[in-house]
């Protein structure tokens, strides 16, 4: 299991122009959430998506990147913020500066990180009652919906782990989750802000955003291009080159108990 997360949080690096390029980004407001100022540890930067609007706020912040090429857009990106500080390294293996954090933010990478880590080392990067940040973004039914009933049929030809017959769930079926922290008795109760938004794709910007996605580019050449070429056909062939999709992007905000202290050999 360890590995193969390992292999896949790895393909995201691969072709950083083409991520940069195609991912979504997150809502606006979401980012009224982070004190403006703040200083920020952000786990998984990707190519600056959430550091840019948090180095707009004023915030100071160190981001960890696994990717080398990722980490070397996201500096070209942020060369004109200079309290931000990109760093090529994994979030695991990091030694913790002496200074803690006010804001430990993970956009959409959090699930990435070795859970037998991310919990107690997000704690100990923070300040007694800092916070840490999490988000995760989710599709939901919506925007284009027979197209997202019928390319099932492609995923399942294509992509042999499509569970048959899934659908799309309404973002409230989507809980609010947090019995990971709950139960490392680092942080109190956990808050959580919910924004439900759209975004239009025509077919060669849904296929770029298909390519940026780990289990896409995990499948075998031949499988991919199939499932592809699928679904250019679909969107096509029945909507007009162009379709919707409905996202969910969910923020955990889960702060450390003002008892909270790292043990002195950083623990």
């Amino acid at each position: 299991m360890a590995a193969d997360r390992e292999r896949l949080r790895r393909t995201f690096t691969e072709d950083a122009e083409l991520y940069d390029r195609a991912r979504p980004g997150y809502p606006a407001g979401l980012f009224d959430e982070i004190p403006r100022g703040s200083r920020v540890l952000e786990i998984g930067c990707g190519t600056g998506q959430a550091t840019i609007p948090l180095a707009e706020r004023g915030c100071r912040i160190v981001a960890i990147e696994l990717g080398e090429e990722l980490a070397r857009l996201a500096r070209r990106k942020l060369a004109g913020f200079p309290d931000v500080e990109i760093v090529n390294a994994a979030f695991e293996e990091w030694p913790l500066p002496p200074e803690p954090f006010d804001v430990v933010l993970a956009a959409t990478s959090f699930h990435w990180i070795d859970p037998a880590v991310r919990v107690a080392k997000a704690a100990d990067a923070l300040r007694p009652g800092g916070t840490l940040a999490v988000i995760s973004t989710h599709h939901i039914s919506g925007g284009t919906e027979p197209f997202f009933a019928e390319v099932q049929r492609c995923y399942e030809r294509f992509d042999p782990d499509t569970p048959p017959g899934l659908t799309l769930q309404p973002a409230v079926a989507l809980p609010s989750d947090s019995a990971e922290i709950d139960a490392s008795g680092r942080f109190g109760v956990s808050r959580f802000r919910r924004f439900e938004w759209e975004r239009g794709y025509t077919t060669a910007e849904y296929l770029d955003v298909l390519s940026t996605y780990s289990n896409h580019r995990a499948l075998p050449a031949d499988a991919r291009a199939g499932l592809l070429g699928c679904i250019a056909a679909l969107i096509d062939g029945r909507y007009g080159g162009r379709i919707v999709k409905r996202y969910l992007t969910l923020l955990r905000l889960s702060d450390t108990r003002l008892s909270d202290t790292r043990l002195p050999d950083g623990r």
